[in-house]
């Protein structure tokens, strides 16, 4: 694999983002995950995954400068359900999840985040998703799990003014489990999933199973909705415009066009 690096110590899977600078999640990275769950799953020795981002960033979103070659809304819907399956298949994997956060974890980087089982974050770290700033909405199911952990008012705040939360303000609000230093985080997530990975792997997929039964048709049928109006913004004259102005580093001026 190219972006990723995947190895096994004493049954826990390590996956790292490597794309640097921000480990943008770009669509060969979505690819690379998918790829490395497979190999992870029929990996009998490996009962836990870790999560995390190599250099600056757990991962700074998704890669814009991509978005700029997707041809129209139709297309984007289906960057959206690409997407939106391998964290489901994440989020239901047999394997409990780990996600150690650093640096950032915005847009689709926190989307990646929420759907693991468990997230770990430094207290520095910013937790975001702003798409909206590009005349964009989220589309990797964000619109749907970040009021699940966070509650409504909270989602709302987050995703109209588009401000990210610190890694302590994650923990407050219920998006993260823990929070430490810089130098504690990877540490305490091995500890972590050191711990998981001696409970049985039998149990621990049962109970995984379990915990996705929260999830309600209303969940699926707004991850489907989210898909449809992904693809419907991005035809909009609002989103080229945000799109134009974070490549050019200004301020967006949106028309409602």
């Amino acid at each position: 694999m190219e972006y990723l690096k995947l190895a096994v110590e004493n049954h826990v899977a390590f996956i790292t983002i490597n794309h640097a600078p921000a480990n943008a999640l770009s669509s060969a990275i979505i690819g690379e995950l998918a790829q490395a769950f497979d190999q992870i799953e029929s990996n009998e020795d490996v009962r836990v995954v870790l999560l995390h981002g190599e250099g600056r960033f757990f991962s700074a979103g998704a890669d814009i400068k991509e978005f700029t070659s997707v041809e129209n809304g139709k297309a984007f819907e289906k960057l959206a359900q690409n997407g939106q399956s391998v964290f489901e298949r994440i989020e239901s994997f047999p394997k409990p999840v780990v996600a150690a956060i650093h640096g950032a974890a915005l847009g689709g980087g926190l989307e990646l985040a929420m759907a693991c089982h468990i997230r770990l974050v430094t207290e520095r770290a910013k937790l975001g998703l702003p798409e909206l700033q590009l005349g964009l909405v989220p589309g990797y199911a964000g619109s749907q799990r970040l009021p699940r952990y966070v509650g409504m008012a909270k989602a709302a705040e987050m995703l109209f003014t588009s401000e990210p939360i610190t890694g302590t303000q994650a923990v407050e609000w219920g998006l993260a489990n823990h929070a430490y230093t810089d130098e504690e985080l990877l540490p305490k997530a091995k500890d972590l999933a050191s711990k998981i990975a001696k409970k049985s792997p039998l149990a621990l997929k049962a109970a995984i199973e379990l915990l996705n039964y929260t999830k309600n048709d209303s969940f699926y049928k707004g991850v489907e909705r989210e898909t449809v109006l992904f693809g419907h913004v991005f035809d909009s004259a609002d989103a080229k415009e945000g799109i134009s102005a974070f490549i050019e580093k200004r301020e967006a001026v949106f028309k409602g066009q």
